[in-house]
């Protein structure tokens, strides 16, 4: 099993529409069948502005192919489209982690 994680760093004043997209993007991948994604935001962190996302897949190749929208239709990709649409205007970078859970 492993823990995606992804870390952005948004512009100040922009951490509630990124969360906002994160939330509806969450909702309309678990109608697709991937994993339910955790949102948290920073109350403490190296850089004020933070926003994690959090997924756990079975493996790298499930990933990529949740990545390659394999499992989405296409009223459900031109819906994650239109959630996304203005993203990079609120974010100003940010990076993934993967890590193995080990149990």
């Amino acid at each position: 099993m492993l823990l995606i994680r992804e870390i952005m760093y948004c512009k100040p004043g922009k951490v509630r529409p990124v969360v906002e997209k994160f939330l509806a993007m969450s909702k309309l991948s678990q109608k697709s069948g991937m994993p339910r994604m955790r949102v948290m935001t920073d109350v403490c962190a190296e850089r004020y502005w933070t926003i994690v996302s959090e997924m756990e897949v079975g493996s790298i190749a499930e990933f990529e192919r949740m990545m390659q929208g394999d499992s989405q239709n296409s009223e459900d990709a031109k819906e994650f489209e239109k959630i996304m649409k203005g993203y990079h205007e609120l974010v100003e970078y940010g990076r993934r982690e993967i890590y193995k859970i080990e149990e």
